[in-house]
């Protein structure tokens, strides 16, 4: 394993990356790199996936902001999760948990598309704060909710989990939120 040298430090045991020690006149001991101090890398030292972004959908958000209904706006962008995730919500609301679970699924399997094309392997985080995510994590919130609501226990800790697993910030601020709107 190398250790990951800041600019002007050393490794572990006071030697620069190649870690012997020795340094050439002029060489500030960083190996490899014919003397010049390299920045610090950031590795993901607990092995795990890298977080994934979904792209911004402007035009689908913007429509969503502005709409009186977001059927609509799930009809011309049925692709965006949040707009399914907003009609979830409402129909949870409203007391239909029937068609808050279709309304929640739809977005959560367009929403897993998406992040399939983003390089997602069906595991690893999902930031919260990467506003684009937002639709997908609402949605799979909304999907263990209404779950619960039509007795799917099972498929309601199974949504609560990848909820938890993927972006704790979400599953914080969503489950602190009757109704699971958070925008």
């Amino acid at each position: 394993m190398r250790a990951v040298t800041a600019p002007g430090g050393t490794g572990a045991g006071g030697t620069g990356e190649g870690g012997t020690g020795e340094s050439g006149a002029g060489e500030s001991g960083a190996g490899e790199g014919g003397g010049k101090n390299r920045p610090m890398t950031h590795e993901n030292l607990l092995g795990g996936p890298a977080p994934t972004y979904l792209p911004d959908d402007a035009e689908a958000s913007q429509a969503l902001a502005a709409a009186a209904d977001p059927a609509g706006v799930a009809a011309d962008f049925p692709a965006y999760s949040a707009a399914w995730a907003t009609l979830a919500e409402r129909a949870m609301r409203g007391g239909d948990p029937v068609a808050a679970y279709a309304y929640a699924r739809t977005g959560y399997h367009r929403g897993l598309d998406q992040l399939r094309r983003s390089g997602w392997k069906g595991y690893g985080p999902i930031p919260w704060e990467h506003q684009p995510n937002r639709g997908f994590l609402r949605a799979l919130h909304m999907l263990a909710v209404a779950a619960a609501a039509i007795g799917e226990d099972d498929e309601a800790g199974r949504c609560q989990e990848f909820l938890r697993d993927s972006s704790a910030a979400a599953a914080e601020a969503l489950e602190a939120t009757p109704g699971g709107t958070v925008r």
